[in-house]
């Protein structure tokens, strides 16, 4: 049965980018209101009044790193609207792209502090309230979850650990009448993904974004999550296309891994980066690319 979102209350986090402010349109359109959530106050507040009075669409400031901040705005967000329905955690990262021994541990940790604690602590500060409505919590994950790319690490670590937690929460929460989903898209327009589209190394890993990797319309992941969460879908996979390589990655990863991710792509993709942090490694073999890198990064930890 649809799950009709006319005077649902919505909560959504990273509210403020690209696909934040398109799904707070699309979700008003259904007749939900809509609480929108982001470190970025002015952003939210302004996309708030142009979707309506306070009573239908209102901004807040919150940090997906601080648990605290974030119970007392769900708190207040649940205050306001009196319940609190469906939660979309969509606050995250893409993070640094290159090899572990060129990543700092900070921007590790960063990333996964972001992309799924974060998460985490989303569902953990607005759990209270969406159990009292027997209501829909939602995780924005990435294909990511099920492809591992190459040179990025902390990403895939980060969305692989979202699908791990939302499958983990789904049998736990719907005890309490609350169902759990997570929604996979693969790239689209948008601040993290335009950031590299001109990156050598992202356009290395990633076929110069085409084939496996070729960007879908924002609207489409948009629709796709809307409809998801009227569905309560546990998995949305946008295109839906990837859905077979989403169910099955396990047995698509060793195929994946050999053909998509070709050796000489990553090896290209590797020179590129050192190239792009000012080591020359025209004269150096791998293994001494990658002992560059480590000195480098020991050096810079150590602050020599």
């Amino acid at each position: 049965m649809k799950y009709d979102l006319t005077n649902r209350t919505v909560a959504l986090t990273g509210a403020a980018g690209g696909l934040g402010q398109d799904l707070a349109k699309a979700l008003r359109a259904r007749g939900a209101r809509v609480a929108l959530l982001d470190l970025n106050a002015d952003v939210v507040g302004d996309l708030a009044d142009s979707l309506g009075d306070e009573s239908v669409a209102r901004g807040w400031k919150a940090d997906v790193r601080d648990l605290d901040n974030l119970t007392e705005v769900m708190d207040e967000v649940a205050a306001h609207f009196e319940g609190l329905d469906v939660v979309v955690a969509g606050a995250g990262t893409g993070g640094p792209i290159g090899p572990m021994a060129g990543t700092a541990l900070g921007d590790w940790e960063r990333t996964i502090d972001i992309n799924l604690n974060g998460v985490w602590r989303t569902f953990k500060a607005a759990l209270p309230h969406v159990a009292f409505q027997r209501g829909h919590l939602l995780a924005v994950a990435s294909m990511a979850s099920f492809v591992h790319s190459p040179l990025h690490s902390p990403y895939s670590a980060s969305k692989a650990g979202v699908l791990g937690m939302c499958n983990s929460l789904r049998p736990e929460l719907r005890q309490f009448g609350v169902t759990v989903g997570s929604a996979h898209p693969s790239f689209f327009r948008s601040l993290m993904v335009d950031e590299v589209l001109d990156n050598p190394v992202a356009r290395n890993v990633w076929n110069d974004f085409d084939g496996l990797f070729k960007l879908v319309p924002r609207e489409a992941v948009v629709e796709a999550i809307v409809a998801g969460i009227e569905r309560r879908a546990d998995q949305i996979v946008v295109p839906r296309l990837s859905t077979p390589t989403a169910k099955l990655s396990g047995l698509f990863r060793p195929l994946v891994e050999r053909f998509v991710f070709q050796d000489s792509r990553i090896m290209q993709a590797i020179s590129h980066f050192v190239t792009s942090i000012g080591l020359d490694d025209s004269d150096l073999s791998p293994e001494e690319s990658l002992a560059a890198l480590h000195t480098r990064d020991r050096d810079a930890t150590h602050g020599a």
